[in-house]
């Protein structure tokens, strides 16, 4: 049986994919990559996205897409986007769960130890709770209380005496069983949210109406990241981590042989030598970071030369160096802080995802945006004159580039200046 599916991507562009019953968020992610001859790094995700609500979330990628698009109003519609956090705290499980908002149900003084933290969350005999204070808006009503909540398997409650956890002082705000987590987009403006850190408990039959929705703010990214972390473990347990494995066990078991879709990790690239008569795969870290850094300067070159020899209005080559980043997928142009922060946080606050944009207060500069520590940073690119060549520079001059290709490469190798090297780029893909 197929059916009709309509996936909108970032820029505005949509497709409509015929799809089987059985499909899952991740086949659909799949055939997605495929027709759009995108790179598959298994971070691409599915957005279930609820303008009307001010909702949104990432489906997992077990979900099957039928079930999902059964639970959706008429206004709301599946995104393609990249999501490179999705399971970023299977790797640095301590980065997400600060140490005061964890503990076990049994005895309230006691806590995890955080090497044992994530086995707990996934051992259904277990019971981890997430504690701390939230802002909860009441149901059917404009205002917000500060409460004392605790996440556990059997759902969200809060505390009617103080940061009390008895069970007579325990009132339970909602399920997990038949509800999603999302996040909250424009919580100020729609719902009044005192913070931006906005989430939401939806119960699945909640189609339109705004009276059911169980509305959450923290008071930081940290905590709300847990919170809304915690809520997807506890719902789905050893499910997300086989979500996890699947792509390395597949890489592991046909490391000769392509997939059907393109899939080109940073792990399974390999340097090679062509100086000689016979290619040679380089192991040498330093030799493969001196032979890329030569490739790129050799092509540079070419490009450079092609403009100069073309006799079709021919580029100087400083002017290349000036235009030459527009062709990269990381530079989003004339786009404003605001817009730089809105993608960097939909596409996963993840130590080293950033993009290049023009300066709004210097019409000659550029700036990169990088997010370290779940916190966004901006880093000034200006352009610096040396012996009449123009170069671009973000440390004053102390290191130099003659475009901003050269200047990305270089800090994706080295972390010179900035508080971690650059590792995802912001991407968005027309369908």
């Amino acid at each position: 049986m197929l059916q009709d599916v309509k996936v909108f991507s970032e820029d505005g562009t949509s497709k409509v994919v015929e799809i089987l019953a059985d499909m899952t968020a991740r086949d659909l992610c799949q055939l997605l990559v495929y027709k759009s001859h995108c790179v598959d790094d298994n971070s691409w995700t599915l957005v279930e996205h609820h303008p009307h609500l001010g909702l949104e979330r990432c489906l997992e990628d077990h979900e099957l897409i039928v079930q999902v698009e059964s639970t959706m109003g008429s206004e709301s519609k599946f995104l393609f986007r990249k999501n490179y956090a999705k399971y970023e705290f299977f790797k640095n499980p301590m980065n997400f769960f600060p140490e005061q908002m964890v503990a076990w149900c049994q005895q309230t003084n006691g806590s995890i130890p955080q090497s044992q933290l994530l086995q707990n969350f996934l051992n259904s005999s277990s019971c981890p709770e997430i504690q701390g204070f939230l802002h909860v808006k009441e149901l059917g009503r404009k205002s917000w209380k500060k409460l004392y909540v605790c996440l556990r398997r059997s759902g969200l409650y809060c505390s009617t005496k103080g940061t009390s956890k008895e069970p007579r002082h325990l009132q339970l705000l909602a399920d997990l069983e038949d509800s999603n987590i999302f996040s909250l987009i424009a919580g100020k403006k729609l719902y009044n949210a005192p913070a931006e850190y906005g989430f939401c408990i939806k119960p699945n039959r909640v189609r339109n109406e705004t009276k059911e929705l169980r509305l959450l703010c923290a008071e930081d990214e940290q905590s709300r990241t847990c919170w809304m972390t915690a809520f997807r473990l506890l719902k789905y347990g050893m499910l997300l981590y086989q979500n996890y494995r699947i792509p390395q066990q597949r890489k592991a078991m046909l490391p000769h042989f392509s997939t059907p879709v393109r899939s080109v990790s940073e792990n399974s690239l390999v340097a090679m030598d062509f100086s000689g008569q016979i290619g040679r795969v380089i192991d040498n870290p330093a030799e493969a970071q001196s032979a890329a850094l030569e490739e790129g300067h050799a092509w540079r070159k070419r490009s450079t030369r092609m403009n100069i020899l073309g006799s079709q209005s021919p580029l100087h080559p400083s002017t290349l160096s000036t235009v030459i980043h527009r062709t990269q997928h990381w530079f989003h142009g004339r786009i404003s802080r605001e817009e730089s922060h809105r993608i960097i946080k939909q596409q996963g606050l993840v130590d080293g995802l950033f993009l290049l944009r023009d300066s709004q207060s210097n019409p000659k500069a550029f700036v990169l945006t990088l997010c370290h520590h779940q916190k966004i940073k901006h880093f000034q690119i200006l352009p610096c004159e040396d012996d009449g060549q123009i170069f671009f520079s973000l440390d004053d001059g102390n290191t130099k580039f003659s475009d901003l290709i050269q200047l990305v490469e270089f800090y994706q190798l080295n972390k010179g200046v900035l508080p971690c090297k650059l590792k995802h780029h912001c991407i968005r893909v027309a369908l």
